[in-house]
Parts: C-alpha cells; structure tokens; sequence
C-alpha cells in the first residue's frame, strides 16, 4: 500500500512490524515467527466488526512496565456510510509473547454527537495509562485534535469496562488552530524508570510562522493532560507553554500547493517527486520519553527545509525539571551535499545518547534509502556529532504520480540493554508503482514489491 508506514518496536525477545495494511513478528536474529497477516485479524469476532477491516495508520508500542504490547488501527467505513461512526481499534497482548493472544477494545470517536475520523492516530505508553491523540475530521468543517487517556489497568487485565477519558481541541475555535496545528504528539516511556505517580503527561506539537495556521513565532507547544483512574475520572488538559525555537521552514518549495517535492534519481516528472510532508505542523513519530532521576527527557522530530531546497531532520530535546519546560538542544541535520533527508525518528538510550533515523533521496544518485546518524551524550550541544550509517541503499524509484512517502517512521530502544537502537523504515529495491491494495495485502508468490521495509538494529560508539 502506497504509504506503508512504516512502525515497529522492540521487545525482551522479538521484534514486532505493522504497516498498511499488515503486521508480523520476527526473533531478534530477524526470523519471522508471525505473519505478515492481515491486521483487522486481531479483532475477528469482535462486537465491533469494523475493526476487522484492513483500514491502516497502524502502531505498534512495547510496555515494558507491564511487559505487554499495544497494536492498533483505526476504521474507515465511516466514511462510504455516513451513519456509521468511527473507531480507535487496540489490541493488547494477554502476555509478554506478541504470538499469543490479545485482549481487544475499540473506542469511539463521536464527540458532542458528531462522527469525527480520527486520522493520524499516535499512541504512548504512561504510568497508567495509554495515551492517544489523532488529527480529526468532521463531516463538513469541524477540525481538531483529539486526546484520549485509555485506561492500561484494566486493559491489561482484559475488563471489557475498560474507559476513555476524551478531550477535543478545536481547530475552528479562536486561536487554537497554531496551537495544535496537523497533530499532536504524547509522550512514550523508555527504560524502566518511571515518571512520578502525579506526573502530568506531555503532549507535545511544533508551529511554524511562516505556516498557514497563524502563527507569530516558531516554536514547540506542550500541553499536559492530568488523569486519575477513579469512580469518575478526574482528567484535564491544559497549554503549559510554548517554548520559542531557533527559526524553521516547514513549507517546502513545491509547498502547499503540491505534495511531489522531492526528486528521484532519472525522473523528471515533477508529478512524481516524493511527499516530504514537513508543511504538516505536526513533529513525527516518537515523543520518546526518558526520567534521568534530576529531570525529565523528550526528543522528537520534524521534516524541514534545511538548507535552500533540500530537506533536512530538525531534532530536539526537551527537558522538565521540577515542572518546568526548556528546550535544552536543538540541531538540524543537513549534511551540505544535496541529499535530502527527512520522515525521522528519534530516541535516546539509558545514558542520554541519541540515535536519528530518516529517509534519504537525491535527484541523481541517491534512490530512496535508509540512513541514521547519533550523538553521544557529552557531545557539543545541538549537533549530531557520528556522522552517518546506512541501514540500507536504494535501488529504484517509486513512480507513482500521488507521491506519497509514509507517514512516520519508528527508532525505539531494546529493553534488553537499553542501549541498542531498532529502526524501521521503507525504501526502494525495484523501480514501480506500489502493489494495489487491500486486494491482495501481500505480493502474489514470485512477484517482487517496489517497495520494501527494512528494520536495522546498532550501538552508538562506546556503548
């Protein structure tokens, strides 16, 4: 499926993959275990039948507090029949094995009587709960940002009564709209050390000046959304501060008015240039959380234009200490040599080292591939210091005139060390168009995929 978003996490022992519209699980040697099948399979027979359709913008998170994982969809027959409403669709495993069987739950995003698609959906882990935002569409002109705390206790537990507590920022209420932007990020723990039990959770967003949305300044917006798990829930969500950021440009050139804006190796169809999807005010999967014991730690990331018409990772870490937000580094990473790199992911491992995933293109000799940089933790602030990896090169482009690249990418951090970072991502093997979907999901046998995923597993220096 053009995109596949591309998302996976690591686990004690396995390694688990979802994309559109499929999910498998391999050992840490790379063996695939489980599938790939069709993701609406985790929900067959459930009371919500809509869950079992292969609709998409999957995730797949590891809770290694509870040792448990989360793998979800959203519906979409919504929106063929208007009197149907939309579902957030999660799966939880009943144990630590991602092969085993799942506690299944939907929850619905009708808000004040109206059917919201809940497009873009993100997930992180907290102390007690699942934290999901999603990007929503009436059906005319209603727009915002939904927040839905999920209640982990009980659906780890498998209680058909777990809740949702639900916020709706509205994207058409005065002044707002640069406060949310396209989506909003939550936080998602890493290691084992745990926000205090009080601890609000960060809900993270960027906004840009020279956007449409209206905003007068660069910077990250953090809300924080408050939730205790009683008779009846007591939850708010507030705008903690906006912190200003050294000054970006997230529309690209061919921006807004096109989303083909990076080139390929041999095309000159400008119609067939790549979606570098940076005008959407949104930073990209994960908000990656970590507790350093005297502070509080989160990285993310977003596409921008780098340098004149080339596109490059804008990273940052955010640092809460004793309640308050700072932003404590900030870089882009544009090497100056013409190749565009963007769609990260970031994280951290336990001592602070930072590992950046993205996609890379050129519109020469660089065909769609898969690299990642780092930065050690005692390194100059502000600058991705290790140079480059390859997980992988291209070796064909995609041709399709639509021009869309995934959504979100995924660097997450074994469990096992805490140390070693896990990334996935798309490329191109082969020159072609994106096999149709969702008939069939997979390749019929012999038939190789233009597009392939890979998943590539490495230590910083040191570590």
């Amino acid at each position: 499926m053009n995109p596949p978003d591309p998302n996976g996490e690591v686990g004690p022992n396995n390694y688990v993959e979802i994309i559109n519209l499929v999910f498998g699980v391999y050992d840490k040697a790379g063996n695939l275990l489980l599938g790939p099948i069709d993701t609406g399979s985790l929900w067959a027979g459930f009371a919500v039948p809509d869950c079992t359709d292969p609709s998409g913008d999957p995730v797949v998170l590891y809770d290694q507090l509870e040792d448990r994982w989360l793998l979800s969809q959203f519906t979409t027959s919504g929106l063929s029949d208007p009197t149907k409403p939309f579902w957030n669709c999660v799966a939880i495993s009943t144990t630590g094995d991602p092969t085993g069987t799942y506690f299944r739950y939907a929850f619905e995003t009708t808000f004040n009587g109206i059917f919201y698609f809940p497009d873009y959906p993100k997930y992180g882990v907290w102390k007690k709960s699942y934290v999901l935002t999603s990007r929503d569409f009436g059906p005319t002109t209603e727009y915002g940002i939904s927040v839905y705390a999920l209640e982990k206790n009980k659906m780890i537990d498998g209680n058909p009564n777990a809740r949702a507590v639900h916020f709706f920022l509205d994207g058409n209420a005065p002044g707002m709209l640069p406060l949310v932007g396209d989506g909003l990020l939550p936080a998602d723990i890493d290691g084992t050390r745990q926000p205090k039990e009080d601890a609000p959770v960060p809900i993270v967003g960027t906004q840009d000046d020279n956007a449409s949305y209206g905003a007068t300044f660069d910077a990250l917006n953090i809300w924080e959304l408050r939730i205790k798990w009683k008779a009846n829930p007591e939850a708010s969500i507030v705008l903690k501060t906006q912190l200003p950021v050294a000054s970006f440009d997230s529309i690209f050139p061919c921006a807004p008015t096109s989303r083909d804006c990076l080139p390929q190796p041999g095309i000159v169809n400008p119609a067939q240039y790549l979606d570098i999807l940076s005008y959407r005010q949104r930073p990209t999967f994960r908000l990656a959380y970590r507790n350093f014991g005297p502070y509080e730690s989160l990285v993310t990331n977003q596409s921008v234009e780098a340098l004149p018409g080339v596109a490059g990772a804008r990273w940052y870490e955010i640092r809460r200490t004793g309640g308050s937000y700072s932003v404590y580094q900030q870089g882009t990473y544009a090497p100056n040599d013409g190749v565009h790199r963007w769609m990260g992911s970031i994280a951290q491992d336990k001592n602070g080292n930072m590992a950046l995933g993205y996609s890379v293109v050129n519109g020469t000799n660089v065909f769609p591939g898969i690299r990642y940089t780092g930065r050690l933790a005692g390194d100059p602030l502000g600058q991705m210091t290790l140079g480059e990896g390859t997980i992988i090169n291209g070796a064909g482009v995609q041709t399709t005139t639509n021009s869309r690249w995934g959504d979100y990418t995924d660097m997450t951090v074994d469990p096992s060390d805490d140390s070693t970072f896990w990334y996935v991502n798309e490329y191109y093997q082969v020159s072609g168009l994106p096999l149709p979907t969702p008939t069939p999901p997979l390749p019929p046998p012999g038939t190789t995929a233009p597009w392939q995923t890979r998943i590539g597993s490495f230590k910083l220096p040191g570590q």
